[in-house]
């Protein structure tokens, strides 16, 4: 049989790959194997029992109704306010919308110096995850929605800056030229330079971004922000694995619905 003329290459990448993830796997701790202990499945098979069958009662099902809109209410309100930080801060540190570099060529130290302080606000709020800044938020503002539509507003701001800023960038370069170079300013060059170019995939990024919303919405739920993540944290504690369930399949139909809005709008912009 013919040797596989990469096989030292394929070799050596295997053990480069051991040699970096074991240690790592040590360091965090990784036992799969504990799911397979005697307790853990009797503790595994004593919960999973109790999700059958699922809570159906009306009362029940209006409180999970409302704390889902209250969820889908929630990322929504903290994209739309991500938004309204994201764009200012895109036209700040989007090198091609720059006035300051028409005729040299480079851009002013004055500009150069607030575009660099605004890609650090931007690095600063996209680092912090959104749950810890429920954390914090929920400290501040007490329980409810109010921290999470914040800590979405904060973490996908920076999330949407950057992105945004990107794909501007890699947008056709002429037409915003062309609009800088005549006397128009940074927003005409925006709105009839770059973004007819990238406003489909502004917008697809976008739809996916409120997609990420709505599942860190319920995660965030856990710390105190409300929606479906705090009722399922309550349902938890109890031990009320039936009611646990039924909002499990809603939180599935909530993703589901949201996938299927994003297809939809990504189709219609194709």
């Amino acid at each position: 049989m013919p040797r596989d003329p990469a096989w030292r290459n394929r070799l050596t990448i295997t053990v480069v790959a051991v040699l970096v993830l074991w240690p790592m796997l040590v360091q965090a701790e990784f036992k799969p194997w504990i799911l397979w202990d005697e307790q853990s499945l009797g503790a595994t098979w004593q919960f999973l029992s109790s999700f059958v069958p699922p809570a159906h009662s009306s009362e029940f099902l209006q409180i999970v109704a409302v704390s889902t809109w209250e969820t889908i209410a929630m990322a929504t309100a903290g994209m739309a306010l991500a938004m309204l930080g994201a764009i200012p801060l895109t036209l700040l540190v989007t090198d091609r919308l720059s006035v300051s570099r028409i005729g040299s060529g480079k851009v002013a130290p004055m500009a150069a110096a607030i575009r660099h302080g605004v890609r650090a606000l931007l690095v600063l709020l996209r680092s912090v995850p959104e749950l810890v800044w429920a954390l914090l938020l929920v400290r501040i503002v007490g329980l409810g929605p109010t921290a999470g539509v914040i800590a979405i507003a904060l973490t996908y701001c920076g999330m949407l800056g950057k992105v945004y800023a990107e794909i501007l960038e890699s947008s056709d370069a002429q037409a915003c030229n062309a609009i800088l170079h005549n006397g128009g300013g940074r927003i005409q060059a925006l709105l009839y330079g770059a973004l007819p170019d990238a406003a489909a995939e502004l917008v697809s990024y976008s739809v996916y971004r409120w997609e990420c919303a709505i599942r860190g919405s319920v995660v965030m739920g856990f710390v105190g922000a409300g929606g479906l993540g705090q009722r399922m944290d309550e349902s938890m504690k109890m031990m009320a694995g039936s009611e646990l369930s039924t909002m499990l399949m809603v939180f599935v139909l909530l993703v589901a619905g949201a996938d299927a809005v994003s297809a939809m709008l990504r189709r219609r912009l194709a």
